[in-house]
């Protein structure tokens, strides 16, 4: 009896601070409970990031989201992964969001932990949630917050308060205040240059939690990958060269992943900095056909062998999802953000069954009839038709 209490009482601290974490996260997320954690060896931070996954029975594509948090459940409801509660329904589907969750709208954090809910609501039932890095993620651990929002400062300086709450709340518990509080500001400057005085606590607080070994960078962005491949599709955001296969895909997500969680130097620019740059480069998503490199693309792949085609968002396609060079180049970024162009949401489904398909909330497309991402139109683009009017729209693999 003597031994339990003991064990009880050497417990309090772990439970209390567990208690207030749970509690900051609720306040932050808009009311949500973050179920456990499953912890696995290929989610321990020590362990290299996984690059290669097995082909899925089901594969859903999501594109940029750009702190949209409406559009982001719809596009998750879209695809069926998500019920009435917005609660993971996908079963065993692999999901992959491609990047670009933060700046231009002011809902970055809330979607954050809105994928890693869904993530540890997918993994019980043998679904994955892989979310990956886009340019404006690695421009906001580089301090680069030239697209961040009023309203998307402001919920930092939300967050930033009840975090602060929070370590006020540990420092009052004997053995927590050593060791589990972390001071948000340190070695952060206290005077900025070109930045006007309103923007300026905000402007402090997104650096403090988005630089390296930051509290949401650490938490949130680390366990993002760069790049992977999926089956016979690669994903990236902007897209991938030769030079970055070379280099190794596993060698770039790790590189990548421990700059964020600082425990290495900036990465090159080749790899996620300058338009040649993993997650900027353009030289296939750019939206007319005839600026699409479709040999050097074609090159890229077959230094991957089984890569049939590359999946990217980056570059937003007005006209929806679409694909060219044979359908080895889809680009699913349809700018659905109301930062951007406010898009209406698709996503691309690769089924083992029914290949792959365009599903859209366009209702130019709702009369359920199918056609093939190959039609092309009088600008040569490889997009939907809209005479076919399909809701759902079929691709040849």
């Amino acid at each position: 009896m003597e031994s339990q209490t003991n064990l009880t009482c050497q417990n309090i601290p772990t439970l209390f601070s567990s208690f207030i974490d749970t509690f900051v996260d609720f306040s932050v997320s808009g009311g949500l409970f973050l179920p456990p954690p499953i912890i696995t060896s290929s989610n321990h931070n020590n362990n290299p990031l996984q690059t290669i996954f097995p082909s899925p029975t089901r594969l859903i594509a999501i594109g940029d989201l750009h702190g949209d948090f409406q559009k982001s459940k719809q596009a998750f409801k879209l695809a069926g992964l998500i019920d009435e509660h917005d609660k993971w329904c996908g079963g065993s589907t692999t999901v992959v969001q491609i990047g670009d969750v933060l700046d231009r709208g002011g809902e970055e954090l809330k979607i954050l932990y809105f994928l890693e809910k869904l993530k540890r609501e997918a993994v019980k039932v043998n679904g994955n949630l892989i979310t990956m890095n886009g340019n404006h993620e690695i421009m906001n651990v580089d301090g680069d917050f030239r697209y961040v929002t009023k309203k998307g400062l402001q919920e930092f300086k939300d967050w930033a308060f009840w975090y602060c709450v929070g370590n006020d709340m540990k420092m009052l518990c004997d053995g927590l205040e050593i060791g589990c509080v972390k001071d948000l500001f340190e070695g952060i400057p206290i005077e900025f240059r070109d930045v006007k005085p309103e923007y300026f606590d905000g402007i402090r607080i997104r650096i403090a939690a988005l630089r390296p070994n930051g509290p949401i960078s650490e938490r949130f962005l680390s366990k993002n990958q760069t790049v992977i491949v999926v089956g016979d599709s690669v994903f990236v955001h902007g897209g991938l060269l030769t030079k970055h296969v070379d280099y190794g895909l596993e060698k770039v997500n790790e590189e990548v992943r421990d700059w964020i969680r600082g425990v290495k130097g900036r990465v090159s620019r080749d790899l996620v900095r300058g338009r040649n740059s993993i997650v900027w480069l353009r030289k296939f998503s750019n939206e007319l056909a005839k600026d699409c490199d479709c040999s050097l693309l074609e090159h890229v792949l077959a230094t991957m062998p089984g890569a049939k085609r590359m999946i990217m968002g980056h570059t937003i396609q007005e006209s929806g999802i679409n694909g060219i060079c044979d359908n080895k180049a889809i680009r699913i970024d349809v700018g659905m953000s109301k930062g951007c162009t406010n898009g209406l949401p698709e996503v691309l489904e690769i089924d083992r069954d029914k290949g792959l398909r365009i599903l859209t909330s366009n209702p130019l497309y709702q009369n359920g009839k199918e056609g093939s991402l190959d039609t092309k139109r009088n600008d040569g683009l490889g997009l939907l038709h809209p005479e076919l009017g399909p809701k759902q729209v079929e691709v040849n693999a």
